[in-house]
């Protein structure tokens, strides 16, 4: 089964001080665009004023109706049993969350930037 790549839009988008606060869908938008091309199943998880961000082929985009760590933690939980499955964060409470599931985290920083 192709590994999950779960990412916090939030807060990988936030962890670059690029102006990002300006335009939070634009800068969703850009993060979206640079995860295109990977190996693993990506769904990038968006909440706020990213809410309006689309999903493009090699990336799903889910909107959080709430939190977006709730949400994260319940696609982790929903798409991850039986795969791999690694949640993009630097949130320390979500990062234990999802390791309780089962899940790998990786830092913002292992997502390159265009």
């Amino acid at each position: 089964m192709q590994p999950l790549l779960v990412v916090d839009a939030a807060n990988v988008v936030g962890s670059v001080p690029d102006g990002w606060w300006r335009d939070r869908a634009g800068a969703a938008e850009r993060l979206r665009d640079a995860l295109q091309g990977r190996d693993e199943e990506v769904v990038l998880v968006v909440e706020g004023k990213a809410r309006t961000v689309s999903s493009i082929p090699d990336v799903r985009v889910v909107a959080a109706p709430g939190e977006g760590d709730d949400t994260i933690v319940e696609v982790v939980r929903t798409e991850g049993e039986g795969r791999t499955v690694t949640v993009v964060t630097a949130d320390r409470e979500l990062r234990a969350r999802v390791v309780a599931l089962g899940a790998e985290v990786a830092g913002p920083t292992s997502i390159p930037r265009r």
